[in-house]
């Protein structure tokens, strides 16, 4: 009912005596300060000031009203500097490869948790090219993804190692022509592996596509076909095709992106993602 801007003009007249003071006091014009009088007088169906005398003094309903506007004021000062002096509350929304979304990423989210209990993460995992679609329509406040090449906008990047992965138990390298198993149109570096293969003049096929990660990895592993994969992700189950003459596919890298002004925990979780792709991963 009360709007805290109104009620704030008040006592600040009822307290200076005079509309010139209180409109410095609350660095506005004497006519603003005049308007916002009457608006609240005028809501409220009575006279709050009488400025009839020398000096403003409040009227008998204008005082009753002071005691309960200074109380309103004061309980939204204090809520305001609670608030303010409360680092990293709120909710804060992480984009991630689907390959980070898993083990590797997991203590490290849950240390930051344990150092910001007030701070209620949202964590998106899928395909690169579709997160980075949608931290540019405003869904992610962090967002670490893969690309091919730099971006002079992200905070920071990595170099992220490709190799030509078959599966250790059932290979499907010699088949012709050379099964693959791939992402979806459109998926990271799904391009860069047909092209190559072209240019290269082999024969292949898609024998299987996916946009789940972990059943691109399982395809492999069944023996489906050879893809091209971080070597990150790669286990025991998977085989490196180092000496098969596939084309060599370079330039994807990890890219964090963060949004400016997001307050001291965000800082705190983009250090603790720089350092997890700091640090090389062998394959298994």
């Amino acid at each position: 009912m009360f709007d805290p801007l109104l009620l704030r003009s008040f006592v600040a007249v009822a307290d200076c005596g005079n509309f010139t003071r209180a409109a410095e006091r609350l660095h506005l014009t004497q006519s603003t300060v005049s308007q916002q009088l009457r608006r609240l007088e005028e809501s409220l169906g009575c006279r709050l000031l009488d400025r009839s005398q020398r000096q403003v003094v409040a009227t008998a309903e204008g005082e009753q009203l002071l005691g309960y506007a200074r109380r309103i004021l004061a309980l939204q000062d204090e809520a305001a500097e609670v608030l303010r002096h409360q680092p990293g509350s709120g909710v804060l929304r992480l984009g991630v490869p689907e390959d980070f979304a898993a083990e590797r990423l997991m203590p490290v989210l849950a240390e930051f948790s344990a150092a910001h209990p007030g701070v209620r993460l949202e964590v998106t995992s899928g395909l690169s090219p579709e997160l980075l679609r949608l931290y540019q329509g405003g869904e992610f406040d962090l967002l670490l993804i893969k690309r091919m090449g730099e971006d002079g906008d992200s905070l920071a990047s990595w170099p992220e190692p490709l190799g030509w992965v078959d599966s250790a138990s059932r290979p499907a390298y010699g088949r012709e022509p050379l099964p693959l198993v791939v992402f979806p149109s459109g998926g990271l570096y799904r391009n860069e592996m047909l092209h190559g293969l072209d240019v290269q003049g082999r024969r292949w096929r898609i024998a299987y596509s996916s946009a789940s990660l972990a059943s691109v990895r399982a395809a492999v592993s069944a023996g489906l076909g050879v893809s091209l994969l971080p070597l990150r992700v790669l286990g025991p189950e998977h085989r490196l095709l180092t000496d098969a003459g596939l084309p060599e596919i370079q330039g994807l890298r990890l890219a964090l992106y963060g949004r400016p002004g997001l307050g001291k925990a965000a800082d705190e979780l983009a250090e603790r993602l720089k350092a997890l792709c700091e640090v090389p991963v062998q394959p298994s």
